[in-house]
C-alpha cells in the first residue's frame, strides 16, 4: 500500500488534469506514479516537461537502459518493473540486455558506455573519474551528450526516490530489485 496519496484521475487538482488526459493519451493508461506526482501540479509539470525534453536526446533503448541501470542501483522495484516493460514492449529490448542494463551493462558497445557511466554517477553521486569522463568520450559522446546521460540519469533518480518514499504500488509486471537480474 502506497504511503503517499495516489488520487484517481479524476480526484487529482485541477492543474494536474490535462497533464495525465495527455499521458493517457500517450501510454493508453495513467501509471501509479503519474497519479502519485500529480497531487503537485508544479511537480508533474516539471517532471513531464523534463521528460519531454530528454525523450528529444537519445534514442528510447538508450534512455530505457540508463532507467533500469539507475533503477536496480537505486533498488526502485516500482521503476525497474515500469521500465523492464517498456524496454521489453516498447524500446523493443531483449530479456539478455535488460538483464545486462540492471548490472550497469549493454551488449551494444556505445550504450554500454553510457550505461556504465550513468551507473557510476549514481554509485558516486556526480564524483566520477578522468578515466570514467574519457571512457564515455571514447564511445563516441560529445560533451554534450554527456550532460544528457547526466540529466536522463537526474530524471530517473527523481522517479526511483519518490517511488521508494512513497512505496507506490506497481501497476507493472513486477520486478524487484533484490532479485537476479
Amino acid at each position: 500500500m502506497s504511503r503517499l496519496a495516489t488520487a484517481a484521475r479524476d480526484d487529482v487538482p485541477e492543474a494536474s488534469k490535462a497533464i495525465l488526459a495527455a499521458v493517457h493519451k500517450q501510454l493508453g493508461i495513467v501509471p501509479n506514479m503519474f497519479r502519485l506526482i500529480a497531487a503537485s501540479p508544479a511537480a508533474l509539470q516539471g517532471y513531464t516537461a523534463n521528460s519531454g525534453t530528454l525523450s528529444k536526446t537519445f534514442d528510447i533503448k538508450t534512455r530505457e537502459r540508463i532507467a533500469l541501470a539507475v533503477a536496480q542501483v537505486n533498488g526502485c522495484d516500482y521503476c525497474l518493473s515500469a521500465h523492464s516493460y517498456l524496454g521489453l514492449n516498447l524500446a523493443k529490448i531483449t530479456p539478455e540486455e535488460v538483464a545486462l542494463n540492471r548490472k550497469g551493462e549493454s551488449g551494444d558497445a556505445k550504450a554500454d558506455a553510457a550505461v556504465r557511466f550513468a551507473t557510476k554517477v549514481v554509485r558516486e553521486r556526480g564524483h566520477v573519474s578522468d578515466g570514467d569522463i574519457k571512457a564515455v568520450r571514447n564511445a563516441g559522446f560529445t560533451d554534450g551528450q554527456i550532460v544528457e546521460i547526466i540529466a536522463v540519469t537526474a530524471e530517473n533518480i527523481f522517479t526511483n526516490l519518490l517511488n521508494v518514499v512513497a512505496q507506490t504500488d506497481i501497476d507493472f509486471p513486477v520486478v524487484r530489485a533484490a532479485e537476479a537480474a
